[in-house]
């Protein structure tokens, strides 16, 4: 199936870029956070840029996968950002990946797996999507991401606040992937059609609040603070405007119990991960620094 293949290398560019920008901004100073200072700070980074163009490769990847596919399928797949960043963060940054990471990750890739195949979703359309509907939903969407972001500036410094704007960037680039596939949509009616559509401003302004917040993310924290969410809360948003918005109906019956066991498998995968004592040391605030022995395992 071509848009899985596509949504596979669409995560592994995703990951690689994480990895990137991570390695670019984690010295960057408390301050910078949520600023737009950051940016020009990372503007004089070769690997910043290296970051970038890999989040342009992730992002043609899943345009063209999103083109072909359905919203609640390609986005799940994207879950393998996750094992595949914390393979590259491992090599990246030296760190000591254990069983509980491995294991975590793992439980985290198979309940989401299991939750897209027991909800089974069917072709819908965002050509039937009504004005109102589209504004309340966008709403919806840009509220959550406002509250998280929100949440973040009130929270001290940390794995915490990495965590939760981790979960504001992945909203937030769940709700660019619907404007993807609006605009996809508008774009089989004709090129000239493709910008008189709302949807592909809105993505580029979605777009780019999503990797303000991303910047912000991976400088707050470590990866394994900020990626459990930012991997997660894509594919889920995603399943929601499918299934919500775009009409692509699901499975009911046992198959919502086994989804909600899914779900569970999901969240307790996270629990395990946020826990795990590499993100000790500093609140968890950086990988191993530059010439120094790091903090993987040395609270």
């Amino acid at each position: 199936m071509l848009s899985v293949l596509l949504a596979v290398l669409a995560a592994v560019a995703n990951a690689a870029a994480s990895v990137l920008q991570r390695k670019a901004a984690r010295d960057r100073p408390e301050s910078e956070n949520l600023s737009w200072r950051l940016l020009l700070s990372l503007l004089h980074r070769p690997v910043w840029f290296a970051g970038i163009l890999s989040v342009i490769a992730g992002f043609l990847l899943q345009a063209v996968a999103l083109s072909n596919g359905r919203l609640s399928v390609v986005e799940p797949v994207l879950v393998l950002e996750l094992p595949v960043t914390l393979l590259l963060s491992a090599l990246v940054f030296r760190s000591r990946l254990g069983v509980r990471e491995w294991g975590a990750s793992a439980a985290m890739a198979a309940g989401l797996a299991g939750l897209l195949y027991f909800l089974s979703p069917s072709e819908g359309s965002s050509a039937d999507v009504s004005g109102p509907l589209w504004a309340l939903a966008s709403c919806v969407n840009l509220l959550l991401v406002g509250a998280l972001v929100w949440w973040a500036r009130t929270t001290p410094p940390g794995a915490r606040r990495a965590a939760l704007l981790g979960v504001a960037t992945g909203c937030g680039f769940g709700f660019t992937a619907a404007l993807i596939k609006g605009m996809t949509r508008t774009y089989s009616q004709g090129i000239a059609t493709l910008f008189t559509s709302w949807q592909v401003y809105a993505m580029i302004v979605a777009g780019a609040g999503a990797m303000f917040l991303l910047q912000s993310a991976m400088q707050a924290g470590r990866l394994l603070a900020t990626q459990p969410g930012l991997t997660m809360a894509d594919p889920v948003v995603s399943i929601l405007w499918g299934v919500l918005v775009f009409d692509e109906e699901v499975r009911g019956g046992l198959f919502i119990i086994l989804s909600v066991v899914a779900a569970a498998v999901v969240a307790a995968a996270v629990i395990v991960l946020t826990r795990s004592p590499l993100l000790a040391g500093e609140a968890g605030r950086q990988e191993e620094t530059p010439g120094g022995t790091g903090e993987a395992g040395n609270p």
